[in-house]
């Protein structure tokens, strides 16, 4: 179908070269169409007046208020020495609160004349706080006294659109560019077939730009958000069933375990029975392995709920059926690891083809980037000649060398740490394609594992195995109360005279190398000047001072992997008492001896990721304990954050905080650039229903039209949305 010519007009050519590049460089804004799906972020109304008391420090706003006083000051300084400085504080207000403008120099003419006490206008700018009081300095401002010039249309509206702006382009001259464009609403295809639209008593999509951008009424800004958010639910979902409906089509050779094969020898060994939730989650993916199209499952965990011993048997069953099992770690830590605890796992069910092999044995092979040549040639000879079942490695499995005999099983750890390319490669090493596992131990909400992995079927496990224990998680205010974090490091001897281990994380390393990147990632600067605390510093410290006499020794990433490796088996061992490391130990790293974590500058994470750190504690019968060490200040937002970690140990719920805070960023893998979400409308926590629905209505009309002949309109939004670099994330899923 030829695409909509009105919405893809660009901008330069209707408002103008000047505007058209702000909009692109600071707002993404390219095409007429762009333009009309950039929705106002909220609504003043005339009658009103903003919340001025609730105003966001250091962030660029808008607001609509009424000039209570201005006053004209004359002062002396260095370029007017003579008292002609002249400064002209405005004082505007809402009824909520007040905040002062000030403005300076030549700058002050205008405004004097024009802001008159009893005006009201709209006025943007940066928020700052100056003599303790919040203040705008040299605001853009619009006034709004609907002068004959105006068009009726713009100020007949009792709601003013307020929209997403940018220092160098207000919400004001937005909103009048958007005037120009919005004709051009009347030319957009609907992507939402008729029956579903009216079904569901949606309005059609040309009304509901209108209404978005030019409301009369809060009821039309309803009509058009319910519409809107569909769109945006439904064109997405529509992508991932197609993406589901051409797996189902693809071919795969079925697995089934052996009845006295190796899986069953493996059961047996076990020393505990398997959680009612590894039973289910197990017999979900068997069923998969099954079948003859690709097995695509991400299976989520919470920290120490058992999520490996689902997988290995998975790969077990996968032997048993003559295939070949690979597990892709993000690190070489990880994948030596889940190398260590797999082997002992199995006893002498992985040593195939050696005198204490059992009967039934397989090989299991590692293979990372800093092997030595020997180890690594023989690696991969058991891969080629199908002598190792079960490999466990680093992204050095996804090199071209790398052959396998038969793959049938691609188990990734930790998805969100692997680019997409990098899961198709090693996809891309099974004679047909292999059955994929996606295992996360990041709790993701229902409707975002939808959203962002909708192109895979999702099993949970949220049950806890028997024998894990509690941690507690307490923040520790080291400005507030310095004598909190002495007592933290008593804490760790109290622990370490037990019997106990200590992990001390920090969020940098401490060489040179990393300082500068160090200093652009402090995410609260105006508070916290310093560059984060350190490995190599704090442990220096710590064996010097707090924990002097106790056996402290380090690790980060860019220790030689055999180093790296030797210091984990000496902890693992307890030839440590207190291991200071980077996040490298965030995942998978298992020492049931290790009982308490201190988390320097814990502001400095997400807060995933600190309950991913906690998990490294309390995996033994002792009770864990995670003390989560900031110098941020009580009432601030990174205070807040760790708070919510301390208070629950419910994975689940703190994703939901975390996404909360940190708004989705790009559903479709552009999270990491930077760019502008492409969920405008639709908030991937709040608006679960839709999501859900969307997603049963895509996939009913996708298995009656894949290819979507009969709506044309839809397939035109799908190419709008998944251009190339989107296609092929999906199509890589």
């Amino acid at each position: 179908m030829d695409a909509v010519p009105a919405l893809d007009e660009p901008l330069k050519k209707v408002l103008g070269p000047a505007t058209a590049k702000v909009m692109a460089e600071h707002l993404g804004l390219h095409t007429v169409g762009d333009l009309l799906h950039h929705y106002p972020r909220r609504y003043e109304e005339r009658g009103q007046l903003t919340h001025l008391a609730d105003l966001p420090m250091d962030e660029h706003v808008t607001v609509v208020a009424q000039v209570a006083d201005a006053r004209l000051h004359t002062f002396a300084s260095s370029r007017a020495p003579r008292g002609k400085g002249q400064r002209l504080e405005v004082t505007i207000t809402d009824g909520s609160g007040r905040l002062q403008l000030v403005f300076f120099g030549a700058g002050v003419h205008k405004p004097h004349k024009e802001l008159l006490p009893g005006t009201r206008a709209m006025f943007a700018g940066k928020v700052s706080v100056f003599n303790r009081r919040l203040q705008l300095a040299h605001p853009a401002y619009e006034l709004l006294r609907g002068d004959a010039e105006e068009t009726v249309e713009t100020w007949a509206g009792a709601l003013i659109p307020i929209y997403p702006a940018t220092a160098k382009l207000e919400s004001w001259k937005i909103g009048k560019a958007l005037q120009t464009v919005l004709p051009s609403a009347q030319e957009a295809a609907d992507p939402l077939p008729e029956p579903l639209r009216e079904g569901r008593g949606l309005v059609p999509l040309p009304e509901a730009l209108l209404k978005i951008h030019r409301p009369h009424t809060k009821a039309d800004i309803e009509d058009a958000r319910a519409r809107l958010k569909w769109d945006e639910a439904f064109v997405l979902q529509v992508a991932l069933a197609r993406r589901r409906y051409a797996d189902a089509q693809l071919p795969a050779v079925p697995r089934r375990p052996r009845p006295d094969g190796i899986l069953a020898a493996f059961d047996d060994r076990l020393p505990f029975t398997l959680t009612e939730g590894q039973r289910k989650v197990s017999e979900e993916i068997f069923a998969d392995l099954a079948t003859e199209h690709p097995m695509h499952r991400l299976l989520q965990g919470e920290v120490g709920s058992g999520k490996t011993l689902v997988a290995l048997r998975a790969m077990l069953a996968v032997v048993d059926a003559g295939g070949q099992a690979a597990m892709l770690a993000p690190t070489e830590v990880l994948a030596q690891q889940h190398h260590r605890s797999v082997t002992e796992m199995m006893g002498e069910l992985a040593e195939g083809g050696t005198l204490g092999g059992a009967e039934n044995a397989t090989k299991v092979v590692l293979l990372t980037g800093s092997m030595g040549a020997a180890a690594r040639r023989h690696a991969l000879l058991d891969l080629a000649t199908g002598e190792a079942g079960v490999v466990i490695g680093t992204h050095a499995l996804i090199e071209d060398k790398v052959q396998f005999h038969d793959l049938g099983l691609v188990v990734v750890d930790e998805q969100h740490r692997f680019g997409v390319e990098q899961r198709d490669a090693l996809r891309g090493k099974g004679k047909q394609p292999p059955h994929l596992l996606v295992m996360t131990a990041t709790p993701i909400p229902r409707t975002v594992a939808m959203t962002v992995f909708g192109d895979l079927e999702t099993s949970v496990l949220d049950q806890l195995p028997a024998g894990r224990s509690p941690i507690a998680s307490h923040v520790v205010p080291a400005a507030d109360k310095p004598h909190f974090l002495a007592r933290a490091w008593e804490r760790v001897r109290e622990e370490v005279e037990k019997g106990h281990q200590a992990y001390v994380v920090c969020p940098r390393i401490g060489d040179e190398e990393d300082g500068a990147k160090a200093k652009k990632k402090a995410p609260e600067d105006e508070a916290e000047k310093r560059p984060p605390l350190a490995v190599l510093d704090i442990a220096e410290q710590l064996a010097r001072g707090s924990l002097a006499g106790l056996r402290v020794e380090v690790l980060h990433g860019r220790m030689q992997p055999d180093d790296k490796d030797a210091v984990m088996r000496r902890f693992a061992a307890g030839e440590a008492d207190v291991l200071v490391a980077t996040t490298v130990i965030e995942v998978g790293v298992n020492v049931p001896n290790a009982t308490v974590m201190v988390i320097m500058d814990a502001d400095r994470f997400g807060v995933s990721q600190l309950h991913q750190l906690r998990g490294r504690v309390g995996r033994g019968s002792a009770p864990g304990l995670c003390l989560l060490v900031s110098e941020m200040p009580e009432a601030s937002a990174a205070r807040q954050r760790l708070n919510a970690v301390a208070s629950t140990l419910d994975g689940f719920e703190l994703s939901r905080i975390d996404l909360e805070q940190r708004r989705e960023g790009d559903v479709l893998g552009q999270a990491q650039s930077g760019t502008r979400s492409s969920l405008r409308m639709l908030a991937v926590i709040d608006d679960e229903e839709v999501i859900a629905e969307a997603r049963e209505e895509a996939t009913r009309i996708v298995a009656a039209d894949p290819d979507l002949e009969r709506l044309p309109a839809l397939r035109t939004a799908l190419d709008a949305l998944l251009d190339e670099e989107r296609e092929q994330y999906l199509e890589k899923g």
